[in-house]
């Protein structure tokens, strides 16, 4: 029998095929295509800039596009491409934008509104089709077959995908008509321009309603989601726990209830949350580059790990996928920083990987799940700094106080009780001084290892690598290299 080798060559690397789903957009060229990227909108506004930036989704319309727009702006001007997305395709790529010195940025395609901390941004997202009329009876039927469980829901709230912005007015439109005054449908129109200085108030928006806005704030209200299944769909879940959600989906027609998922999705974050609970060495994943104050909110939370006596390393590895991570085996829990679209399914990753606010609920002695989700960074922040104005003020002791630090921890993960690790306890520095000396060779080599705990997990694993053989080998004697290029080195000999 044949035994796979050990090790491959690599070329199965080369030739694998990348799948990528891509929308279905108009043909290169056609009336259609100007009007779905809105290529003279586009021209206007990127004369005070010369960037812009492609998901991978819609690559394969960015040379059409690239062409169409460099011949409005004319020769004067300098149109650049951007398809190579670090992390996310629905984030602002800042970083890359600073590549050419740009001043202006156009994202094509979904986007999730993140704000931005230095460029201003016009966002293109497509025009997907959507039957207005089918639309508004399906879901008008629905609301009429539910008509007992809604008796007291006064606001219905309107939710579409980015692709269907264009068609939000005759939408609302139609759908107040047909629901007339039982409901007050209550829409927030999403910006297609952001600017860093009052990118709050635009990506906010104004909540348009037919009522008093009081209903809206206190009132039960259903929300209606237009679109397939996506991150947004699953943000507008996570946050909107408190009230139920029906989508309609444009491809199959069919308005169905979400809630289930919603709780579905709930009781998977909260078994990751005690998992979580169990962890003591922590990584800060970066997941983004563009999204305002995610610079404070790394230092936020290498504090707040710092006070609870947690370990943390902080790690940049682009898109990341289970083998990425599982080179990091001395992590034991993995907070990813991205966007509030980023969330991740951890089902296939070696260790949890959880939210800033998860971190939070985690954190607590006695932690309080209320189901309540916060993905923006300002909120989270400005949270932060209320809890420690009120601490101030209460005068609470931010270190252990009376607290006992050996009384074991109940997990709800194992059943059983553990032990915490603390790391960089300035109060037991001094007695546990001579348990941080370790052998670290088979000279009897000591290290000191107090307070790394990558270290520690190396000198607790088999193997650590190959043997330096420090002051074993002799020196070796320097030597020319090859010169030229891979196919002929100066050295090769000629094929005989």
């Amino acid at each position: 029998m044949a035994t796979q080798p050990f090790s491959a060559s690599g070329e199965d690397v080369i030739y694998k095929p990348v799948d990528v789903l891509l929308e279905e957009t108009p043909i290169p060229g056609s009336r259609r295509f100007e009007t779905y990227y809105e290529l003279e909108r586009t021209a206007r506004l990127i004369e005070e800039g010369d960037y812009k930036r492609f998901p991978d989704e819609l690559l394969h319309d960015s040379v059409p596009v690239y062409r169409a727009l460099q011949s409005k702006l004319g020769p004067t001007r300098e149109a650049y491409v951007l398809a190579d997305t670090s992390y996310g395709s629905c984030c602002v790529d800042e970083v890359a934008a600073s590549h050419v010195e740009a001043d202006f940025l156009v994202h094509y395609g979904h986007a999730c509104l993140s704000r931005t901390s230095r460029l201003p941004v016009f966002y293109v997202f497509g025009q997907k089709d959507l039957d207005i009329g089918l639309c508004v009876d399906k879901i008008s039927a629905y609301v009429s077959a539910q008509a007992d469980g809604l008796q007291t829901v006064k606001v219905l709230e309107l939710k579409h995908d980015v692709a269907y912005g264009y068609l939000a007015d005759d939408l609302l439109g139609h759908l107040r008509s047909a629901l007339g005054d039982r409901f007050h449908v209550a829409y927030d129109p999403l910006p297609n321009q952001t600017f860093p200085e009052s990118a709050t108030n635009q990506r906010l928006g104004v909540c348009r309603t037919d009522g008093s806005t009081e209903d809206l704030i206190s009132g039960r209200k259903h929300i209606i989601w237009i679109g397939e299944e996506s991150s947004t769909l699953t943000k507008l879940l996570m946050t909107s726990s408190g009230n139920d959600v029906i989508s309609y989906s444009p491809v199959t027609r069919v308005v169905q209830p979400q809630t289930h998922l919603t709780n579905r999705l709930l009781m998977r974050r909260y078994a990751l949350l005690q998992k979580a609970r169990d962890a003591d060495v922590y990584g800060i994943l970066i997941g983004t580059l563009g999204v305002a104050s995610y610079l404070p909110l790394i230092t936020h939370l290498r504090s707040q790990l710092k006070r609870a006596h947690k370990k943390s390393y902080t790690v940049s590895v682009g898109k990341i996928n289970p083998s990425k991570l599982a080179n990091f085996m001395e992590i034991e829990c993995w907070i990813w920083v991205a966007c509030s679209e980023g969330m991740v399914d951890s089902k296939d990753y070696l260790r949890p990987i959880i939210t800033p606010y998860e971190l939070e609920l985690a954190l607590q002695p006695e932690p309080s799940w209320t189901g309540k989700y916060v993905f923006d960074f300002q909120e989270l922040l400005a949270k932060a700094s209320l809890e420690e104005e009120n601490n101030e003020k209460e005068n609470i002791d931010s270190k252990d106080g009376d607290l006992d630090t050996d009384r074991p921890m109940f997990s709800l993960v194992t059943g059983t009780y553990r032990h915490a690790k603390r790391y960089g306890d300035v109060k037991h520095e001094s007695t546990a001084a001579t348990q941080d000396l370790i052998h670290r060779t088979q000279e009897s080599a000591l290290a000191r290892t107090s307070d790394r705990a990558a270290a520690q997990f190396l000198h607790s694993r088999t193997y650590q690598g190959l043997d330096p053989h420090f002051g074993q080998d002799e020196p070796g004697v320097l030597e020319q290299g090859r010169s030229g290029i891979a196919r002929g080195y100066s050295d090769d000999h000629g094929d005989g």
